[in-house]
């Protein structure tokens, strides 16, 4: 026996609860399978808890730079890890009660909890039962890749997810991955107090990136006493006496870094070798990645892959995206497609990146004649005011056609300034647009037409 629903929804992260309520009211019957925890990474192991976890970082080191304002704090400034993630877990506790709640009780939708296996192109067994749908959609998330290193199998390590558990402070934190998650972890455990060293097997940090914001990010961090050991060609792993050795071969420092801990942290990958795709006949790629086309389908007809499993993202907000594509498209009539996004995404250090559409390399690479606006945070007044002046703006532009390539804010509010280049790029409005825009003052976000207006050529 098996039971017919409108539509299975496999996984409640950022797509998969909100396509769920958009089917309901539109009367479908829906099933909806979670095996563990409602709200995928976002709410569990990603942006919620570490960015709670960067709140409390930050707040430790403005204690500590109090007197810069002027403001006496009597005593050092300490941290009590167990209240940080207390606060930090509950941050995440809460926001996943509230997901499990509102599809509890959504009417039309069934809540199964257990793990969902394809049977077949339209069948997917839970728990011994079978369902049925015309149209089944994955949103499985994905989990830190941990690689194949020498002696990893020796040692204790950690990754994102087991790093909030911990309720102590390293005494040495080792990070080996010099990326987003990684350089997010070193400088909120180098706050909170621990020793930290960052491991990477590349000659720059955050490789994705332009040189000049690699560079910059390496200041910001070596600043703040974290080290930075790249070109580690050779990373091998050995039990030690005090914790973790870390063997290198670096062009520069000793051969060894010995760590209390050691976080893996060098890429993700998507939690579909459980699921039993083959049996739909559901293509992916070498590692796990379930290829989709621009509306989101699968290889199979019916069967939709959204979030970080799709490979088209891998960020809270492109997850949210792919739900509004694919609801779009079933319900409204509309032919949304991936490739109309804009890429954005922040990284999280203090202070942050936004970054929004080509990189200066990626530019360059195109061959078409640019323009390139650049100004340092020691330039821009709110910066000056909060005594907060690391880092730069800039901003690429086409040079005959005067739209908006990209641009890059490192510096306080930076995540939070670009998106007025990201709006403005998906307006499909060129930058005079912007440059003649007023915005308001003492903001970052006031410079973004200064730059505009001091545009040199890319050379």
């Amino acid at each position: 026996m098996s039971r017919r629903f409108d539509a299975i929804v496999i996984g409640a992260g950022q797509a998969g609860p909100a396509l769920a309520g958009r089917l309901t009211a539109a009367g479908q019957a829906v099933a909806l399978i979670e095996r563990h925890l409602f709200g995928g990474t976002c709410v569990n192991t990603g942006c919620m808890p570490t960015k709670a976890l960067v709140a409390s970082a930050y707040a430790a080191h403005l204690a500590r730079r109090a007197g810069d304002f002027g403001v006496l704090v009597p005593g050092a400034v300490g941290i009590d890890p167990k209240a940080v993630a207390a606060r930090q877990q509950g941050v995440s506790a809460t926001a996943r009660g509230n997901v499990e709640r509102w599809l509890r009780g959504m009417k039309g939708c069934t809540v199964l909890t257990g793990h969902a296996r394809f049977q077949g192109p339209r069948t997917v067994a839970v728990n011994g039962e079978v369902l049925e749908a015309e149209r089944i959609f994955i949103n499985v998330g994905g989990r830190a890749r941990v690689p194949d290193l020498p002696g990893i199998d020796r040692i204790p390590y950690l990754t994102n997810t087991t790093m909030l558990q911990l309720d102590t402070l390293p005494e040495h934190l080792v990070v080996v991955g010099g990326s987003y998650i990684g350089l997010e972890f070193a400088q909120i455990y180098r706050r909170f107090g621990s020793a930290v060293t960052v491991i990477e097997q590349g000659p720059r940090l955050i490789a994705r990136e332009d040189p000049d914001v690699s560079e910059a990010v390496a200041d910001i961090l070596a600043r703040e006493g974290i080290g930075l050991r790249l070109n580690a060609a050779c990373i091998r792993l050995a039990p030690h006496p005090d914790g973790v050795a870390v063997a290198v071969d670096c062009t520069d420092g000793p051969p060894e870094v010995v760590g209390s801990h050691v976080l893996l942290a060098v890429g993700r990958r998507p939690n579909t070798d459980d699921l039993g795709l083959e049996a739909a006949g559901i293509a992916t790629d070498a590692n796990g990645t379930i290829r989709v086309g621009e509306d989101l389908q699968t290889t199979v007809p019916g069967v939709y892959a959204l979030g970080d499993c799709n490979g088209r993202g891998a960020f809270t907000h492109t997850a949210y995206n792919d739900f509004e594509i694919v609801a779009a498209n079933l319900l409204d009539g509309a032919s949304r497609r991936v490739s109309d996004r804009v890429s954005a995404y922040a990284l999280y250090t203090d202070p942050p990146l936004g970054r929004v559409g080509l990189t200066e390399a990626q530019v360059r690479a195109t061959g078409r004649p640019a323009l390139i606006g650049t100004r340092p945070m020691t330039r821009v007044g709110r910066a000056v005011e909060k005594s907060e002046t690391l880092g730069f703006m800039k901003v690429l532009v086409d040079a005959e056609s005067r739209a908006l390539l990209g641009a890059a804010i490192l510096g306080t509010a930076g995540d939070e300034a670009v998106h007025g280049i990201l709006d403005m790029m998906h307006a499909g409005a060129a930058a005079p647009v912007l440059q003649w825009a007023v915005p308001i003052h003492p903001t970052v976000s006031e410079l973004i037409p200064t730059l505009l207006g001091d545009l040199r050529p890319l050379v």
